[in-house]
């Protein structure tokens, strides 16, 4: 839902040994937040001996010493700990014996973000926002958008959790992500979708990689297939009435073979022109 191009916001408020420090451990991230550290510490480089913890942060031992960089709880902050504004995405760097110091950030909605949540409520999909941000941060976004049933603070096993729930209830699941932590869960789900962006294990993962920035492509892909389905069933029902007509006057010697053979080559025709449709179908159906 948002673009994952995070800005540093309070760059002032950290000492450049601690921005250093954060930006060469999280440079072994491919995960937004870390990306955008690393590209404030301006090609630090990084440290090698660096562990990922899939929902919670990177922790490395430096000169005997663990540092943590991460989320709140992971790296031991209490939650009620904030420097300046708290509402937006946010990392703590976490050093033994030491004040942790917190990393707020800025990020933007994708463009079409809110049509699309509009457009998918309109044909009638329940939306579920699963999110490992904050509280404030996600009912913040989920407002944005008008999205009534959020989730916060889920690891990637938590999110494969909630899908399996719904799996569990009938519910054939489309899930949409790019982040690392959602692989899982896009593998696990009825179908996926993540967008030409997206880390490369959740563009493995998914079923369906959409190009550009804008989630208008989620609705046009489920209307893409509802058009794709119903015309291969015509299609079926085409071939099946064909034959169902054309073996028994075959069989009965009422068809020549060059009879035989154009209503082959016509069967064929009625088949693909049908076929051909989609692109009209499809492009009505967006719309």
């Amino acid at each position: 839902l948002t673009e994952g191009r995070l800005d540093l916001i309070n760059r002032e408020e950290i000492s450049m040994r601690h921005l250093d420090l954060a930006a060469r451990i999280a440079s072994n991230s491919r995960h937004p937040l870390a990306r955008a550290v690393a590209r404030a510490g301006n090609g630090a480089g990084e440290y090698q001996d660096v562990e990922e913890c899939p929902g919670e942060g990177l922790r490395a031992l430096i000169n005997g010493q663990e540092i943590r960089l991460g989320n709140r709880t992971f790296c031991h902050v209490n939650e009620d700990a904030a420097m300046g504004e708290a509402s937006g995405p946010e990392l703590w760097l976490s050093i033994e014996n030491e004040d942790a110091v917190q990393f707020r950030f800025r990020d933007r909605l994708r463009p079409g973000a809110r049509a699309a949540i509009e457009n998918l409520k309109a044909q009638g999909f329940k939306i579920d926002l699963l999110s490992g941000d904050r509280e404030a941060v996600v009912e913040e976004l989920a407002e944005a958008l008008g999205i009534e049933d959020w989730y916060a603070q889920k690891k990637p096993e938590d999110k494969v959790a909630h899908l399996k729930s719904l799996e569990a209830k009938g519910h054939k699941v489309l899930m949409v992500g790019d982040g690392l932590n959602d692989a899982p869960a896009l593998a696990s789900a009825h179908v996926s979708l993540s967008p030409a962006s997206a880390a490369d294990i959740s563009q493995t993962a998914a079923d369906f990689v959409f190009q550009g920035r804008d989630l208008s492509a989620v609705a046009e892909t489920i209307n893409v297939a509802r058009v794709s389905r119903r015309l291969i069933f015509q299609n079926f029902s085409l071939a099946f009435l064909y034959n169902a007509i054309a073996i028994p006057l075959a069989v009965a010697g009422v068809v020549t073979p060059l009879i035989a053979a154009v209503a082959m080559s016509a069967s064929s025709l009625v088949v693909c022109l049908n076929s051909l449709r989609l692109r009209l179908e499809g492009n009505r159906a967006a719309r």
